[in-house]
């Protein structure tokens, strides 16, 4: 398959106009023209994985590498050293950020990774009635979604409704009116803000609850003619216990 022939297939599968205005998803690096000779699926790109990919390779990522303005390539540096590498090994990127946010991935996470129901969905929030006791939720969250620990703004004993944004999502709080938001990134004035307005908050990690975005994607896939590898990132950040 040629890059632009899967690329027009992402395309019809979430469509790269509903990205966000700041975003860049869409082609990062690669020729419409050339071949792919197989697709490897991961949250982001780096080194260990570009290394370990064949040549002809199209990465498919979640996270844009190139993110704002670049304005020149010093290739000792990130996102350079990387775009580098995979133009020696003439490997492709294709970024499914927001769109995919919106079409797919906080569906998938709600629904088949954490077992809601979605009652009413909007671009980046889905939202359900629940009756559950909040150590019922914090074992499914462990569960699911691997977490090592939990950090939360208000804690209530129970709740009766859940909303979810995969991702950093705490500047959607205005919009959520459910007891308690699932959501990844909560910086401390936006923990402050729901505190003051009595919402719950719970920061389930950026990566942790956007990792299952290469099975989300490799079930749109399966039907294709090339073959798809999953090959998950690492989490750029390590928890020590003091």
């Amino acid at each position: 398959m040629t890059l632009k022939e899967i690329y027009n297939k992402l395309d019809e599968i979430s469509p790269f106009e509903l990205q966000e205005k700041w975003d860049n998803s869409g082609l990062i690096l690669g020729d419409f023209n050339s071949g792919i000779k197989e697709i490897v699926l991961s949250l982001d790109i780096d080194e260990e994985i570009i290394k370990n990919a064949n040549d002809g390779t199209l990465f498919i990522v979640h996270h844009p590498l190139i993110f704002g303005k670049l304005s020149s390539l010093n290739l000792a540096k990130y996102p350079a050293n990387l775009l580098a590498l995979m133009i020696k090994k003439n490997q492709s990127l294709i970024a499914m950020h927001t769109n995919f946010d919106k079409t797919h991935l906080n569906k998938y996470v709600f629904e088949e990774i954490l077992g809601f129901k979605i009652e009413k969905q909007s671009d980046f929030i889905c939202s359900s009635k629940v009756n559950l006791k909040t150590v019922e939720l914090f074992k499914l969250l462990k569960e699911r979604l691997n977490l090592k620990k939990i950090k939360v703004v208000n804690y209530k004993e129970k709740i009766n409704s859940i909303a979810l944004t995969t991702g950093a999502g705490a500047s959607l709080l205005d919009f959520i009116d459910a007891d308690c938001f699932l959501t990844g990134d909560i910086k401390y004035h936006d923990a402050m803000k729901a505190l003051s307005e009595d919402k719950m908050l719970v920061d389930i990690g950026h990566f942790e609850s956007e990792q299952f975005f290469v099975n989300a994607m490799e079930l749109l896939l399966n039907s294709m003619p090339i073959s798809v590898i999953i090959t998950q990132s690492k989490n750029p950040f390590e928890i020590f216990t003091l």
